[in-house]
């Protein structure tokens, strides 16, 4: 066994903090398929949580500004995790990673809330807009059996820390526009959480096809909005 490897180090962490966690629908999980995991985000923790729950290591794209900030970018790192583009970029980078990474049957994970539920926590459980990045990956990557799982992140208790001012931030990755509101940039530790798994999407190549129509950005769309109101309905049973 690697001991060092993201999955143990995932697993390592949630004992030191202490999280307690409970896993419903995991057998949704597909068994012989390429998996695009989405899920909310608002927690350093989301990743390793995810890992652990998986039992597989997960490639996740990190918000660019982890990759830029010293402690945070060893982190991430860590965890094998690749960064985004920076803001206003085209993703270019970011998408032949995660093509290649597909290809090789790795995991990747997305967040699709982007930064801000990070920067500035919102009350547990309320989910933020998608952005549609990961529709557009998944519908244009040469994948073959490919899937997108959604999965929530149910907090049921937690701590609000103060990790360092924006500031701070800010001198490190001056591209960033949450980074110029002032304030500071929080961490949320779990106490008790619950991730449940949602029903994967499949993409198969007659909706390739579709996608590289008149109307493939409707499709992206629609499939955002398809994950969106699956992890809204997960966090509401979550929370109960």
């Amino acid at each position: 066994m690697n001991f060092d490897s993201p999955l143990h180090l995932s697993r390592r962490l949630l004992g030191a903090v202490g999280t307690k966690v409970s896993v419903e629908n995991l057998d949704l999980m597909p068994a012989n398929k390429r998996i695009l995991v989405v899920s909310n985000h608002r927690s350093l923790l989301d990743a390793p949580l995810l890992m652990a729950a998986m039992n597989r290591p997960v490639r996740f794209a990190c918000h660019y500004y982890m990759s830029r900030v010293p402690v945070l970018r060893e982190m991430v790192s860590a965890m094998g995790a690749f960064p985004l583009d920076a803001p206003r970029q085209r993703q270019k980078n970011f998408f032949q990673q995660s093509v290649k990474l597909l290809l090789s049957g790795q995991i990747v994970g997305i967040f699709p809330e982007g930064a801000q539920p990070m920067v500035q926590v919102k009350p547990a459980n309320q989910l933020s807009p998608f952005h549609r990045g990961f529709a557009h990956l998944a519908l244009r990557a040469p994948v073959q059996d490919l899937a997108i799982l959604p999965v929530a992140i149910a907090s049921s208790e937690e701590k609000k820390h103060n990790l360092a001012p924006l500031k701070l931030f800010s001198f490190f990755d001056p591209s960033e526009p949450l980074f110029q509101c002032g304030g500071w940039h929080s961490a949320i530790v779990y106490r008790r959480v619950h991730l449940l798994f949602g029903y994967p999407i499949g993409i198969d190549e007659v909706q390739r096809q579709q996608y590289r129509g008149r109307h493939g950005g409707q499709l992206a769309k629609e499939i955002t909005q398809s994950c969106w109101e699956q992890i809204v309905g997960l966090l509401r049973q979550g929370s109960h």
